[in-house]
């Protein structure tokens, strides 16, 4: 079973620090864990589409129209950390906030979630963000700039090796010759 407070001891072990029972105990490690914990699984969920974390649905369109350039706007679900793609990629559309304008009538889209059930990542995601806490950890906590460098290198290595893993489940979009003639125009 995973957790939040699991994957913050497992960083603040890389870092040589104690660990902590809750992130709301009275230590400087848990509260710092509890300010970054956060920010930092949806940074680490943002920068590649896990398999874990997608989702697809169909937008609702608003009621409001843009002001200019496009004829509808949707609304992005709440969980929506990046959108990864549309139904239609070949319509042009622009995300503003927390609205994707368009002109096209309906829109499905292909997002990352913010997932916030540590049960639910993937486990080298979770060694990823805990690397990546490490390196928060290492110079906020510990004080020490050298190991705060190593443990982001190290994180960079990890994330690598658990996108590359990711990325291997499934079958890869085919990508047309037409499509990348179209992109370089």
């Amino acid at each position: 079973m995973t957790s939040e407070v699991g994957i913050c001891n497992g960083a603040l072990t890389k870092v040589g620090e104690d660990t902590i029972i809750s992130l709301t105990e009275d230590s400087k490690a848990a509260r710092l864990c509890n300010l970054m914990f956060d920010r930092l699984r949806d940074a680490a969920l943002r920068v590649h589409p896990w398999n874990f974390a997608i989702k697809r649905v169909e937008l609702a369109e608003l009621t409001t129209t843009p002001i200019f350039g496009f004829a509808s706007q949707f609304q992005l679900p709440a969980d929506c950390l990046r959108v990864i793609r549309t139904d239609e990629d070949q319509i042009p559309h622009q995300i503003e906030g927390r609205v994707l304008l368009t002109d096209a009538g309906t829109v499905q889209i292909k997002y990352i979630a913010q997932i916030t059930d540590p049960n639910q990542f993937d486990s080298l995601f979770v060694q990823a963000l805990e690397d990546r806490i490490a390196s928060e950890l290492a110079y906020n906590l510990a004080d020490n700039r050298a190991l705060s460098v190593d443990m982001r290198v190290k994180y960079k290595e990890t994330l690598r090796e658990a996108r590359a893993m990711d990325g291997q489940e499934g079958v890869m979009d085919i990508v047309q010759a037409d499509d990348w003639l179209n992109i370089r125009l």
